[in-house]
């Protein structure tokens, strides 16, 4: 599966200078927040494929003006055939602005994820806004990454944690890495591309939950 992921700068390349090859063979479309809802919209048309987002500290115009026909995965784990993206977008809370979360509160947003993950059987990719603590962020309290993503990712281990918020003009950027976990972490800025093979994740309604599978396998016999 080809995934394109962005975040916090429209990318001239995909949106200025617009070339279909570009975007050829483009799957599904993730965006980890801080991005014009005109741009989601531009890109979900031009690739008639998926995009999911979360929100980043200066989404609030999405209250308003939500990007049409996009889709806000925050605080669930969607499955897009088989594969498992958990949303959780917003940043350290640094002043009174919308989207931002102390330390303790994302914690509980992680609590109620996991409970989805358990039954779901675990997730491929959490998407959010913020890195995690120690891993591509910055001292500074706005760029300051979340430290409870940090078991949420050795507990479940998924293949890959994208995120934006740390621009690479701050001049402490690194596109990818890798989590101490196995992770492997893709700072979105501006955009990237993922390959991600079939056979490394299950395929729908074969997670090896059996409820949840379940669940899925009903949802097909009626169609859904």
């Amino acid at each position: 599966m080809k995934i394109l992921t962005i975040a916090d700068e429209e990318s001239k390349s995909l949106w200025d200078y617009y070339d279909p090859e570009r975007l050829r063979g483009v799957d599904l479309i993730l965006s980890a927040g801080d991005l014009s809802p005109a741009y989601l919209e531009f890109l979900v048309t031009l690739t008639n494929c998926p995009l999911l987002y979360v929100r980043g500290n200066h989404d609030s115009k999405y209250d308003k003006e939500p990007p049409r026909g996009c889709i806000c995965i925050e605080d669930k784990i969607y499955n897009y055939k088989g594969l498992r993206i958990l949303g959780l977008g917003g940043c350290m809370r640094y002043n009174s602005g919308s989207n931002q979360y102390t330390e303790n509160d994302m914690r509980r947003r992680v609590r109620m994820a996991e409970i989805r993950a358990v039954l779901m059987n675990g997730f491929d990719i959490l998407l959010a806004h913020a890195p995690a603590r120690g891993y591509g962020d910055m001292s500074d309290l706005p760029h300051m990454g979340f430290a409870c993503f940090n078991p949420l990712l050795e507990k479940w281990k998924p293949r890959y944690f994208i995120h934006g918020h740390v621009h690479k003009s701050y001049g402490h950027f690194s596109p990818v890495m890798t989590h101490s976990c196995g992770t492997i972490i893709v700072n979105s800025f501006d955009h990237q591309i993922i390959d991600f093979p079939e056979s490394d994740f299950p395929a729908r309604g074969q997670t090896g939950s059996p409820l949840y599978d379940l669940y899925v396998s009903l949802q097909e016999r009626r169609g859904l």
